[in-house]
């Protein structure tokens, strides 16, 4: 998080993902510039270099991504705004020529 925004703690994470679909997968969102998601491996507890307790949600060595971040979430992350698609444009038809003329 950033110095405006306050950093989300274990009750606050707990608290958004009691919501959710308790057979949901999980999955990372990284990068708002080129969002990709990533495998969630596991989840450990520590501390940091000040001593305050951190949570880290990891990654698996072996995982790989798991593609584009679907845009719904970028835009609800504000990563980015959200996009219409772009009108489509009637096509005209090709008709064959006669090649006997």
């Amino acid at each position: 998080m950033t110095a405006h925004m306050p950093e989300m703690t274990v009750g606050e994470l707990i608290d958004c993902l009691s919501a959710c679909d308790r057979d949901a997968t999980v999955r990372l969102a990284i990068n708002p510039f080129f969002p990709m998601a990533h495998q969630v491996a596991g989840v450990i507890a520590c501390r940091d270099e000040t001593g305050r307790p951190v949570v880290f949600i990891a990654e698996d060595k072996k995982a790989e991504q798991h593609g584009h971040l679907p845009p719904e979430a970028a835009v609800r992350l504000t990563w980015q705004k959200p996009v219409d698609a772009p009108q489509r444009r009637r096509r005209g038809t090709i008709r064959p020529t006669d090649s006997g003329q």
